[in-house]
Formats: C-alpha cells, structure tokens, sequence
C-alpha cells in the first residue's frame, strides 16, 4: 500500500508540475502577443519611413535619434501640440473619473441601503439603459450642446460621465456582498448623517472595486475620439486622440515614424497607469467575485 501511495504522490506531483509549465507557456505567449504592438509602436517611432517600409517588425535603426528628432519636429509643424493635448486629456479624464466614480458610488449605496417602493423599478432602468449604446444619445446631445453654445467646453466632456449605469451596476454588485447594514446602523445611531457616513465607512470599504472602476473609467475617457471630435473645434481644447487622428489625415502616407510617435505620445500614460495600477483590477474583480 505504501508503494502504491508513493507511486500516486509521485504522479501528482508530475501532473502537477507539467500543467504548470503548460500555463507558464501560454501566459507567456498571450503576455508577448499583448506587448508586441507597443514594442513596435516604440520601434517605429525612431524609424525614418524608408526604413519602415523595408520592414515595420525591425527593432532597431541606423540613426534612431535623428530620426526621433525629425519626427518629433513633423508631427509639431502638423497643428499638433502634445502639451496642450496632455493638459486636455489629462483634465478631461482625471474630472470625468472622479465624477463617474463617486456620484455611481453614492447611487449603488442608495440602492443598496434603502427600502423604497421604485427600488426594483429603479435597478431595472439601470440594467437596462446598459443596453443602449451611446452612439443613440450622440445626436440629441449634440443638439442640445449647440443650441447652448456650449461647443469647445471641455466640461461638456465631464459632465455626463456623472451618469454611469455600468458602474453603477458594479458598485451596487460588490455593495450587496461587502457593506454590512449593522455598520451603517451603529453609524446613525452615533449621530452621524447620511453623507458622513457614505464618505468616512462606505467608501473605505469600497476601495477595491473603486480602484477597479477609475482605472477603465479612466482609460474610456482617455481614448474616447468621437465626441470630443465633434465637440471641439478650438485646436486649444483639443485632446491627445484628436490631435493624433488629424495628424495621421494631415501625413498619411508621407511620414509614417511621425504618425508612429504620435500614437506612442499618447498611449504612453495609459502604459503607465496601468503598469502602477494593474493589481487593483485583479484585487477589485477577485473580491467582488468572492463577496458576492
């Protein structure tokens, strides 16, 4: 029997370690197939277009500075001022995200807190507005913004990130597993009021999928290219994508390193907010997996 045991153990062990090296592998795979369009986005920016053409998968090139500078100097003299499209997204993205986080937070809590008789008939709405897809809104919003005068606003941006049934769905789904109603009792019952008591004991509790939610909150905003293209027309108020989508018009097929750097400026601090804060996605999706 023990000869049996060992032998058993031993396959185990085997078994195991093979389908270690078989996940090893394929997150690998997947984490080089993931990498590989930035890596040459970052090579192709330091190209000349020659050098492109003859092969766009080449890691290296024969004057990488020169060429950085000659396209940097391209893409400045084609109405592209990355520091003023910085500023505009940076702006946009970080107000949009607070405002989305916190109003769908305080919204879910409400749901999640409260007995009242449009509760169900409430969360249906939000399960269902879900469904429609934002481009159905575009032009009545539009409309609406025009009649005014509110083009080139960058608050126009801002503002109806406040309304977010996504993330209201979210929050309201990890609330449900994670606040504890005896908490938010003894709260009232010390005399703390309503707002007091979202601010200083909800949302601690909810870091996790607050964190989860900024950063795609985030990154939405960032890349969003249709409506502030349709919104701002002030070359001064315009954002990092924009500026990116008329430059490629304004050199397409003439400068193919200025385009390539140009999509890098821009990408970059999405590569960034990502790489400082990757592990809340996983924490804010595995707890409220589990809690709920």
């Amino acid at each position: 029997m023990s000869e049996i045991n060992v032998t058993k153990k031993s396959s185990i062990k085997r078994n195991d370690t093979g389908l270690k090296v078989v996940i090893y592998i394929v997150s690998i795979f997947f984490c080089i197939m993931t990498m590989f369009p930035f890596v040459m986005m970052l090579c192709n920016s330091y190209k000349s277009t020659p050098e492109i053409q003859a092969s766009t998968l080449a890691l290296w090139s024969a004057h990488p500075i020169a060429n950085l500078k000659k396209n940097w100097q391209i893409i400045n003299s084609m109405d592209f001022h990355p520091i003023e499209g910085f500023w505009n997204s940076f702006l946009v993205s970080t107000c949009s995200t607070l405002l989305n986080v916190y109003f769908s937070s305080l919204t879910a809590y409400a749901i999640t807190a409260y007995e009242w008789k449009l509760k169900r008939a409430f969360s249906a709405i939000v399960i269902g507005l879900m469904m429609v897809p934002a481009t159905c809104t575009t032009i009545g919003f539009y409309q609406m913004v025009y009649k005014l005068h509110l083009v080139n606003n960058l608050w126009m941006l801002i503002l109806p990130s406040i309304a977010a049934p996504m993330t209201v769905f979210f929050m309201k789904q990890y609330l449900e597993g994670a606040l504890s109603m005896e908490i938010v009792e003894s709260a009232r019952m010390d005399g703390a009021g309503e707002f007091r008591t979202f601010n200083q004991i909800v949302l601690p509790i909810m870091k996790p999928a607050i964190a989860t939610q900024a950063i795609f909150a985030y990154v939405g905003s960032w890349n969003n290219l249709f409506m502030p293209l349709i919104l701002l027309t002030d070359k001064h108020k315009k954002t990092l994508p924009v500026m990116v989508s008329l430059l490629n018009g304004d050199i397409y097929r003439k400068e193919y390193g200025a385009i390539y750097l140009g999509l890098f400026v821009t990408v970059l601090p999405l590569i960034v907010v990502y790489a400082f804060l990757s592990k809340f996605i996983v924490e804010g999706v595995a707890l409220g997996a589990v809690k709920g």
